[in-house]
């Protein structure tokens, strides 16, 4: 054989077979009668074999022929279990969205969107994978999820963005600490100067900080505890012998029951955008674009994360 053969080509000879007739066999498949001889022909050609004797009666196969039909069955078959299987694959990943998030995101706004994408659409099943804003900047780079959330407060060009959320970093010490009970904000001077509580390097609350330091002319000193959660910073900064910085969005339980404090800072500016990320050549689309759709909508209906 010189070139692949026809399916097509095939399923006329099986036709042929079961109807006794080319003619028969081609309207079955819309096709003319002389295309349909044409196509039998060349399958002969490729096989170098005869596979049906025609007469005035009708089309009957050849020994070779009958053999040549109970293999291509066997071949259609397969062929109709890979369709099969594929549009069952396919339809599982179209019942499926797995989205990114960082974890600030992931615990404080996340929570509120899929519950109500839920309540839209029954049907489909979601998965969070969380992780800081570098983990998730990987994920749908590297096309493993179609759609993240991010706190960065910037993104590469190898994504496409959108602005989903407002947000803002504070300065958080426990009771205890000299700065709960000071009247004036604290510089930035002094911020990088003091012993600090920070988010692990790679996650968006970290690189907001270090972002908004850097306008101000200050590098992050070298007194610094990091850990990688923010429940662990909230932990340790309520401990008193630190100062942490938190997303405003973690802190509100702790604020209120004077667990933690907020200590004003004079010089930084410490708000951020929340974002959704894709890859340019993946945009959202169907449940990946409604989820989105909501996220902006909760945050214009929310005073505390309003876009």
């Amino acid at each position: 054989m010189t070139s692949p053969l026809d399916l097509t080509g095939l399923d006329l000879l099986v036709r042929v077979a079961e109807t006794g007739s080319v003619g028969a066999a081609a309207r079955q498949l819309g096709m003319a009668q002389p295309n349909a001889s044409r196509l039998l022909a060349k399958l002969e050609r490729q096989l170098d074999l005869t596979l049906l004797v025609r007469t005035t009666a009708g089309s009957r196969l050849t020994t070779e022929g009958e053999v040549v039909v109970a293999w291509a069955r066997d071949a259609l078959a397969g062929v109709e279990r890979v369709l099969l299987g594929a549009r069952s694959l396919a339809a599982q990943r179209k019942a499926h969205l797995t989205v990114a998030s960082s974890l600030t995101v992931a615990e404080h706004l996340a929570p509120r969107w899929l519950a109500r994408f839920r309540r839209e659409h029954p049907d489909l099943h979601v998965s969070l994978d969380v992780g800081n804003s570098h983990h998730v900047l990987e994920r749908v780079v590297s096309g493993r999820v179609p759609l993240g959330f991010v706190e960065s407060p910037t993104v590469p060009r190898t994504v496409a963005s959108t602005t989903v959320a407002r947000d803002r970093l504070l300065v958080v010490v426990g009771p205890t600490h000299a700065w709960a009970r000071r009247r004036t904000p604290v510089t930035a001077a002094e911020l990088v100067g003091s012993d600090l509580v920070l988010r692990e390097a790679g996650s968006g609350t970290r690189e907001t900080l270090v972002r908004a330091l850097d306008l101000a002319g200050h590098a992050l000193g070298e007194q610094r505890l990091e850990l990688a959660s923010t429940a662990a910073v909230k932990a340790a900064a309520a401990e008193g012998g630190a100062a942490g910085v938190v997303s405003e969005l973690a802190v509100a339980a702790e604020l209120a029951t004077g667990q933690l404090v907020a200590v004003p800072v004079a010089d930084l500016d410490l708000s951020r955008s929340l974002r959704a990320v894709w890859s340019p050549e993946r945009r959202p689309e169907g449940p990946a674009a409604a989820l989105v759709r909501l996220a902006r909508a909760d945050a214009q209906a929310s005073p505390s994360s309003s876009v």
